[in-house]
C-alpha cells in the first residue's frame, strides 16, 4: 500500500509533484552537480566525507521530534483510510444492502480521490505552506469520515470515501516533505522513514480494530489522528525552507532557530538554504514531451515499469479485501486479517534496514519472487478447493500464501520502487517525471482495487495466478533494465543509465 511516497531514504531526497509543468525539486541532501558555482557550493558543503553539519549537536532536537510526531499523524491517517475496507466489507454490504459492484466502487474510489489530492498537493502546499496543506488535508479526512459514519446508502458512502481519499493524497505528499525540510542532516534519513512505517501501522490498526468494533465506530476512529494533528500544528513551526522560498525572511530565521535549539548556530545552514532556493529558481523547465527524448526514455521506462509491477502484483486488491479473501478460502476473516496486520509492521522495518545493506536490485528481486510464490500458493489453494481436492489443507495453503505475499511485498516492492524513482531522473525533469510516474501508480491502484472482487467472482485461482505472473515479470524487468543505485551518487547513476543507452545504440 505504499503509494504516493517519493523519498530517497538514503539521501533524504524529496521530489515535489505539481499539476502543471513546473519542476519544483527540493533535493534536500545531495543535488546533482550542475555547471553552477552555487550548486557546487552546496554539494561541497554536504559532502559526506566532511562533517560540516551546521546543527549544534548539543542543541535541542525535541522540537524536531515533536514536529515529526505531529506530521506522521497524517501518515497514520493514510494507513487507517486504506485499511478501512478490509475488515468491513461483509458488514457494510449487509448493513446498507450494497451489491458487489457498489462495494467495489466504495473500496476503490479512495484511490481516485488520492490521485486528485496528490496532483493538487504541490500547489496547495506552495500557496498555504506545509502546515496549511496538512490542515486542509485533515479537514477533508474529517468530513469524509463523518460522511461514512452517517451513510445511509452508496452515494454518501462513496462521497465520504472520495473525500478521505483526497485528504490522504495531500498527506502522501506534504508529510514526507515537511519532515525532510525540518530535519537536520544527520537525522533526516531515519525520520523520513517513519512516514512509511506509520502508514503500515495505521493500516494494521484498522485491520485489527475493525475485527472488534462496528464499521461505523471504525470510521470514527479515523477522526482521532486528524484531531491530534490539528491540535499539534498549533505548537510546531512552519517549514523553514518553505518560509525562505516564500520570502518570509524573519519567520524563516525564527523557525530554523526554534527547530535547532536556542544555542545552535544556524548561520551556515540558513545561508545554504538561501543559496539552494536561488538555484532552484534558475533551473530550466521541462514538459511531458521532453521525457520521451532518447536520453530520458530509459529512466521513464524504469520508473513507470516499477510502478506497474508494484500495483499489478495485486497489493491493493488483496489488501483492501483481505477479510473476504480469507473467508473465501474457508477460514475466519477476522483471524486472517489480524495475522495480515501483524506481519506488515516488523517486515516493513526489516526492509528499511536491508535497503542500504543488500542494495535495491537484490531486495526488489527477492521481494517479487516472494510475491510470486505467495500468489501462486494462494491460487493453488483456491484451485484445490474448486476441484474438491485436499480440502483440509487448502485453507492453510491460502493463508500461508497471502501472508508470504504481504511479507514479501513489505520487505521490498512496497518502498524500493519509490526510492529508485527518486534516484534515476535528472534534476531538471524530476518534477514532471515524478508526476507522471505517480499518476501511473494511482491509476494502477484504482484498477486493481476496483476489479479485484469481479476477478474473484470470475475465478479466485485465476486471479491469483494472474498476479503471480506479474510478479514473475517484475523479476525479469528488474534483472534486465533496472540498475543498482546503492552507494552511487546521483551523477554516477545518470552516467550508468546513459552508458547503457549508448551501448544499446551502438549494438543497434
Amino acid at each position: 500500500m505504499a503509494i504516493g511516497e517519493c523519498i530517497d531514504v538514503e539521501n533524504g531526497e524529496i521530489m515535489i509533484r505539481n499539476n502543471n509543468n513546473n519542476n519544483i525539486l527540493e533535493d534536500l541532501e545531495q543535488p546533482l552537480i550542475i555547471n553552477n558555482k552555487k550548486v557546487k557550493k552546496i554539494v561541497a558543503y554536504e559532502d559526506e566525507d566532511e562533517d560540516n553539519s551546521t546543527v549544534d549537536e548539543s542543541g535541542s532536537i525535541g522540537m524536531v521530534l515533536f514536529s515529526t510526531f505531529v506530521a506522521v499523524c497524517g501518515s497514520f491517517e493514510f494507513g487507517s483510510c486504506v485499511g478501512f475496507s478490509a475488515p468491513t466489507q461483509s458488514a457494510i454490504r449487509e448493513s446498507l444492502n450494497l451489491s458487489l459492484a457498489q462495494y467495489s466502487m466504495f473500496g476503490s474510489i479512495v484511490t481516485i480521490g488520492a490521485m486528485v489530492g496528490a496532483i493538487t498537493s504541490g500547489r496547495i502546499s506552495d500557496f498555504l505552506g506545509r502546515k496549511g496543506a496538512m490542515r486542509i488535508s485533515a479537514g477533508f479526512c474529517i468530513t469524509g469520515w463523518l460522511a461514512v459514519y452517517l451513510a445511509k446508502g452508496a452515494m454518501s458512502l462513496d462521497m465520504g470515501r472520495l473525500f478521505t481519499g483526497y485528504g490522504i493524497g495531500i498527506f502522501s505528499y506534504v508529510v514526507p516533505i515537511y519532515i525532510a525540510e525540518i530535519s537536520p542532516k544527520h537525522l533526516r534519513g531515519g525520520l523520513t522513514t517513519l512516514n512509511q512505517l506509520m502508514i503500515v501501522l495505521g493500516a494494521s490498526f484498522a485491520f485489527i480494530i475493525g475485527t472488534a468494533i462496528s464499521w461505523r465506530s471504525l470510521a470514527l476512529t479515523g477522526l482521532v489522528p486528524c484531531i491530534v494533528l490539528l491540535i499539534g500544528l498549533h505548537f510546531v513551526p512552519e517549514s523553514p525552507r518553505w518560509l525562505a522560498k516564500a520570502g518570509h525572511e524573519k519567520e524563516f530565521q525564527a523557525s530554523l532557530q526554534r527547530l535547532r535549539g536556542k544555542g545552535a548556530d544556524i548561520t551556515s545552514e540558513a545561508a545554504e538554504i538561501q543559496v539552494y532556493i536561488e538555484t532552484l529558481h534558475s533551473l530550466p523547465k521541462a514538459s511531458v514531451v521532453d521525457l520521451f527524448q532518447s536520453k530520458y526514455i530509459r529512466s521513464v521506462t524504469i520508473g513507470v515499469g516499477l510502478m506497474i509491477f508494484q500495483q499489478f502484483g495485486g497489493i491493493n486488491g488483496i489488501g483492501f479485501y483481505v477479510s473476504e479473501t480469507f473467508t473465501e478460502a474457508g477460514l475466519s476473516g477476522n483471524t486472517g486479517t489480524i495475522a495480515y496486520a501483524c506481519v506488515q509492521v516488523p517486515i516493513t522495518v526489516m526492509g528499511a534496514i536491508l535497503m542500504d545493506r543488500t542494495g535495491r536490485r537484490p531486495l526488489i528481486m527477492v521481494s517479487a519472487t516472494g510475491t510470486f510464490l505467495g500468489c501462486f500458493m494462494a491460487g493453488t489453494s483456491f484451485l484445490l478447493k474448486d476441484q474438491g481436492l485436499l480440502l483440509e489443507w487448502a485453507p492453510l495453503i491460502a493463508v500461508a500464501g497471502v501472508l508470504i505475499f504481504i511479507a514479501s511485498f513489505s520487505i521490498g516492492l512496497g518502498a524500493v520502487p519509490w526510492v529508485i524513482m527518486s534516484e534515476i531522473f535528472p534534476i531538471h525533469v524530476k518534477g514532471i517525471a515524478g508526476s507522471m510516474v505517480v499518476m501511473v501508480n494511482w491509476l494502477g491502484a484504482w484498477a486493481i482495487s476496483y476489479t479485484y472482487n469481479f476477478f474473484m467472482s470470475w475465478s479466485a485461482y485465476g486471479t491469483y495466478f494472474i498476479y503471480s505472473g506479474f510478479s514473475l515479470l517484475a523479476v525479469l524487468f528488474v534483472a534486465i533494465l533496472v540498475p543498482e543505485t546503492k552507494g552511487k551518487t546521483l551523477e554516477e547513476i545518470q552516467a550508468c543509465i546513459n552508458a547503457d543507452r549508448r551501448k544499446n545504440q551502438v549494438l543497434n
